[in-house]
């Protein structure tokens, strides 16, 4: 996920930058946690279900317990973010509230119940030579959780990682750093009351960006990095790692409404998408409308953007439309703008939507609203996203409500994971083999 240059706004200095740390002192402190990471995930993965669920029960009545111990340190941020001049819709993804820290325990009670995937028979069978093979789900190992903005993804992460079975190291933004360093203490406090091992979650010290490529290079200690935030940041990340990265960054989502859309539904969908809440990963940047319902469509969707504070930028049919719209340049197209703005064109067929959303798009969500079941099969065909839907708003895609309880995150990735990642995603597998003395001849 990025802002252009002329949408961003300003970063928060990262105050937690420490220049004058030795870079052996920070390699041997990552170096100190990764080990205790690694000893906490080979006793998980000998843990049982019932045993890492009381964990996460346990985390979930201790970060309930606690909200106001939580809204103060997210007060901190929230203040010092404001100050250095953070655009409202990425203050309101840095926030937290009770209904939110409510929701974040309930995310880790959801998870509980989920059933466990380690352990899980993918497929079994017995080879010629009388071998029985199986091939089984089992954890990872050790995670690094790099991450910005959004603290409720300490205890998403945190719950997901666990209930795979896999220790986890976080690394949230220095913007939401009080929040972080509060809801891993509570974590750490919980753990200590349960079969977990200590060092199972951990936050990554010292605050200090060095830290980061340290940990992404730990081969034989960490076995996958999650990158989760800006496009800049995913890619920095990726370019100086050496152990494997699942990158979740860019999400330029688009929906096309088709001549043959149920247009009362199509309207609902494309506001729902934009405004419901724009500064996440799958909220529509891009709204393309056939031109043949472009003079219904248009001027009641920008009606309903303008009373919510929605700034329009399109081509010049949209403009010809809509006399408050600004007229788009090459650069709105492909700018996930993560506030209330959107990109909005007119294009002749599905065809064309298609051409758009394969030139601009980043492959994460994208939706046609359509009642015609070919125009829907070619465009779920053709379009190579994570998520492809009809008729449905991209905000719905999320681990939540997918019924993964919560998400570590939504990779544009094609190996080893695509999509919204839950619990199977935080796995590998491995082959059982059960002999009765065969050799090789």
């Amino acid at each position: 996920m990025v802002l252009s240059a002329k949408n961003q706004a300003p970063r928060t200095k990262n105050v937690f930058f420490m220049k004058d740390t030795d870079i052996s002192q920070i390699t041997q402190e990552v170096t100190l946690l990764a080990k205790k990471a690694k000893e906490a995930a080979h006793e998980l993965a000998l843990l049982d279900s019932g045993g890492k669920n009381e964990t996460l029960l346990k985390i979930a009545e201790v970060i309930a317990a606690s909200s106001e111990k939580i809204l103060k340190a997210n007060s901190l941020d929230l203040a010092a973010a404001a100050k250095a001049g953070i655009g409202q819709a990425l203050l309101d993804r840095l926030s937290l509230n009770e209904a939110r820290i409510a929701g974040m325990a309930e995310g880790l009670r959801q998870i509980a119940k989920l059933p466990d995937p380690t352990g899980e028979v993918i497929r079994e069978w017995t080879a010629e030579n009388g071998l029985k093979i199986k091939q089984v789900r089992v954890p990872l190992g050790v995670i690094g959780m790099i991450y910005e903005a959004r603290p409720n993804v300490t205890a998403e992460a945190a719950g997901l990682c666990l209930k795979a079975g896999n220790a986890v190291i976080l690394r949230g933004g220095s913007e939401a750093f009080n929040s972080n360093k509060v809801l891993v203490e509570l974590i750490g406090k919980a753990i200590a009351e349960s079969p977990v091992r200590a060092g199972a979650v951990q936050l990554l010290p010292p605050q200090d960006r060095r830290s980061i490529t340290v940990l992404s290079r730990l081969n034989g200690f960490v076995d996958l990095i999650v990158a989760r935030g800006s496009e800049e940041m995913v890619k920095e990340v990726t370019a100086n790692a050496t152990v494997p990265v699942l990158g979740h960054g860019k999400g330029l989502c688009a929906i096309y409404i088709d001549k043959s859309a149920d247009l009362e539904s199509a309207v609902k969908i494309a506001y729902n998408a934009k405004v419901q809440r724009p500064g996440v990963c799958n909220a529509m940047e891009t709204l393309l409308v056939h031109q043949d319902v472009m003079f219904e469509v248009v001027p009641k969707i920008a009606e309903l953007y303008t009373q919510a504070g929605v700034e329009i930028r399109g081509d010049g049919h949209i403009t010809g439309l809509v006399p408050q719209a600004k007229f788009a340049t090459d650069e709105d197209w492909e700018t996930e703008f993560h506030d209330l703005v959107v990109a909005m064109k007119v294009v002749k067929n599905v065809e064309e939507a298609i051409a758009h959303i394969h030139r601009y798009g980043s492959g994460h969500t994208d939706s046609i609203i359509t009642d015609d079941k070919k125009t829907a099969e070619l465009f779920l065909k053709s379009v190579d996203s994570s998520c492809v839907m009809v008729n449905a708003s991209t905000r719905l895609h999320d681990g939540a409500v997918f019924g993964f309880g919560s998400e570590i995150g939504i990779s544009t990735n094609k190996l080893h994971a695509r999509g919204t990642m839950g619990l199977r995603e935080l796995t590998t597998t491995k082959f059982i083999v059960e002999g009765q003395g065969q050799i090789r001849e």
